[in-house]
Formats: C-alpha cells, sequence, structure tokens
C-alpha cells in the first residue's frame, strides 16, 4: 500500500495495482489497530447501477519514506465494531445531505 494525501495504490494477489481513495480512517483502542476504509476510483470500479464497492482493511502506516501495509480483517469481532463504525459515518452523512 502507498500513501498519498487521499489515495492509496492497492496490489491484489496478482500484482495488479488499483488507485483507491481513501474514504476514512479510525483507530480501535479495543483492538490496538488502524482500519481504512477506501474504493477505487474510475468508472471501472462502478457496478452496473453506478455503485461502487467500499473495502475495509486493518493498516500498518509506514515510515517516513516506506509503504504501508494492508491487512485483512481476522475477526468477526473486529467485522462487527467495523460495520458499528460504518453505520454510524453513514448515518452522519446522511444527517448532513439533509441539513
Amino acid at each position: 500500500m502507498e500513501h498519498g494525501d487521499r489515495h492509496i495504490t492497492v496490489v491484489d494477489e496478482q500484482g495488479n495495482e488499483q488507485l483507491c481513495e481513501i474514504l476514512f480512517t479510525f483507530e480501535s483502542d479495543d483492538f490496538g489497530k488502524s482500519y481504512v476504509f477506501y474504493y477505487p476510483v474510475g468508472a471501472e470500479a462502478e457496478d452496473e447501477d453506478g455503485e461502487t464497492e467500499v473495502h475495509v482493511s486493518a493498516f500498518v502506516p509506514g515510515n517516513e519514506n516506506e509503504e504501508g501495509e494492508l491487512l485483512p480483517i481476522e475477526t468477526e469481532e473486529e467485522w462487527d465494531m467495523i460495520e458499528e463504525v460504518w453505520n454510524t459515518f453513514c448515518a452522519e452523512q446522511e444527517g448532513e445531505d439533509e441539513a
């Protein structure tokens, strides 16, 4: 994972690179990890309904000149916590749209 201001480059298992935009990041004291919500940039990332899938990973930031690393979510407890954070984020966004 390479860091930009609001973009990361994600490399899949086949070595393909995908530019992604960071939606938001957060830290969990309960799990002692940082997490990032991100989505692929570009029209090719949209499905037939024009929707773009949002991904989430744990991440370890890199040092000054090093790349960070994306890590898989490991437990159901982590997924439950992430879902709660996502639902809160979506509710806040809906509230801003209505204001």
